[in-house]
């Protein structure tokens, strides 16, 4: 775990954004068991791909898109691990991945963006997957 001083700014850059911080095991499943609407669930992470490209992306995607998520929400790997597994459990057969994104839809995952999604395309693609995702299930 890393020193909460450390991350807040961290958490405060997807926060800002609107998107809901999940810090426990109940309201990750309180907001995954829903079955009806779209949530997207970013795994955030104090990595550099995380910061360079992840969270511009969600955010870009976000307020550029005309279809968006009924709902954003966060987890936050390194810190709230139970957190964290719960919202994995939800993304599998996905191998855990931090920073991931995940689309959910009535209950149902339909889309995820994994780490080497992420760390191995610019920025541009990531906001155009998100985006292509928002069109689809949104």
């Amino acid at each position: 775990m890393y020193p909460e001083y450390m991350v807040a700014p961290i958490r405060e850059d997807l926060t800002s954004a609107g998107f809901e911080q999940l810090m426990t095991p109940e309201e990750v499943e309180n907001v995954l068991n829903q079955k009806e609407g779209t949530v997207l669930v970013a795994v955030n992470s104090v990595c550099g791909c995380a910061a360079a490209k992840a969270r511009p992306a969600l955010k870009m995607a976000v307020a550029s898109s005309e279809k968006k998520p009924s709902r954003l929400v966060t987890v936050f790997a390194g810190m709230e691990t139970e957190a964290v597994a719960k919202a994995r459990e939800f993304m599998l057969p996905y191998p855990p991945s931090s920073p991931s994104i995940a689309l959910f839809k009535d209950g149902e995952l339909v889309h995820v963006i994994e780490r080497h999604h992420i760390e191995g395309n610019d920025l541009t693609r990531i906001v155009d997957n998100l985006q292509g995702a928002f069109a689809d299930h949104c």
